[in-house]
């Protein structure tokens, strides 16, 4: 059973899921019928908040349950309490299904490294072991921290499932929408005034990959999941073609509310200071446990990003190297005629 089937991740997951021929029946859950084909996947309508959830449980004999049922954006959920709502009330009504139905033996759960929240006196990078200097207090890094606390106490409560948690870098790629694909996407992107975050990303095909190693596999544990290295945000920026607009620190958060107001993009107090101290985590425990070497790096992930999404704005690559060129050529005709 897969959580969370009408949002584009929870859609294509299902779709790789009811294409493995080891897997006899695939249901997705969600609370609107989800916009792309599942294939021959089941689709039910219930609300993983209502206690209902464990009758889908326990008539289906469901073995293994995938949660991806965590929205990162209150714009998408209706608001803030909604989205908590979701998020915190959602997964304890499903793990407390879970733990009453002895056929569930594997649970899996799409979770963030916003978890580890970001702060200047963070280490270099962060290992699964490893506490936050600054809990998050608000917003889904906020949610992100309480669902994994509920799946631990889950762990404890029922020894004999095997639980997963991935930790996932920013989604990018061709069509995934996230609060930090659309804020490359501005015309003039906002940039917080003296920092330059260093950042980790995760190809969207890469993602699908890790959920279904982590569902088809033994590989109990938390894993960070990203792509190799790191980019920083000016550089990023610039691999998008677009102009900056620096502003104070204390000026920021004020923007992320006028963008939210605006509906242009949707950031929380969390995502400005993520953008001002950036996070990086280590992914050592992917490769030597769960077994799974990312095909796309950070920076590769970012370019098919800005690729396929055609973010070929004035500052682009392929316009400034024109521009070089151009000015090569007049220097030397000048040389020429001299």
């Amino acid at each position: 059973m897969v959580t969370g089937v009408s949002r584009y991740l929870g859609g294509r997951f299902t779709q790789l899921l009811q294409a493995d021929p080891d897997i006899t029946r695939v249901i997705g859950v969600d609370v609107v019928p989800p916009r792309q084909d599942l294939g021959d996947a089941e689709f039910v309508r219930a609300d993983i908040r209502n206690p209902i959830i464990g009758k889908v449980i326990a008539q289906a004999e469901v073995d293994t349950v995938v949660h991806m049922a965590v929205i990162a954006t209150p714009l998408g959920a209706g608001g803030r309490a909604t989205m908590k709502e979701i998020n915190v009330i959602g997964t304890m009504q499903l793990l407390a299904a879970c733990q009453k139905a002895p056929s569930v033996r594997k649970l899996v759960v799409k979770s963030s490294t916003s978890v580890y929240g970001s702060s200047p006196s963070d280490p270099a990078m962060f290992t699964e072991d490893q506490e936050p200097h600054a809990l998050a207090r608000t917003g889904y890094a906020k949610d992100s921290v309480e669902v994994e606390s509920y799946v631990r106490g889950f762990a404890r409560r029922r020894p004999d499932v095997a639980v997963t948690m991935l930790r996932f870098a920013n989604f990018v790629g061709p069509t995934v929408q996230t609060a930090l694909t659309s804020y490359f996407s501005l015309p003039v992107v906002p940039t917080v005034l003296g920092f330059d975050p260093r950042l980790q990303f995760v190809h969207e095909r890469d993602g699908l990959e890790a959920l279904w190693r982590a569902t088809v596999g033994d590989h109990g544990g938390t894993f960070n999941i990203a792509g190799d290295g790191v980019l920083t945000l000016s550089q990023a920026i610039r691999r998008a073609g677009r102009p900056t607009a620096p502003l104070p620190q204390p000026v920021a958060p004020w923007i992320g509310q006028l963008l939210r107001r605006l509906h242009v993009a949707d950031f929380s107090l969390e995502q400005m200071r993520f953008l001002s101290y950036g996070r990086v985590v280590d992914t050592t425990r992917m490769r030597d446990v769960l077994g799974f070497e990312p095909r796309y790096s950070t920076v590769e992930a970012f370019d098919d990003f800005v690729a396929r999404q055609r973010l070929h704005g004035p500052l682009s690559k392929d316009n400034v190297t024109a521009v070089e060129r151009r000015l090569v050529d007049i220097v030397s005709r000048g040389r020429v005629g001299a």
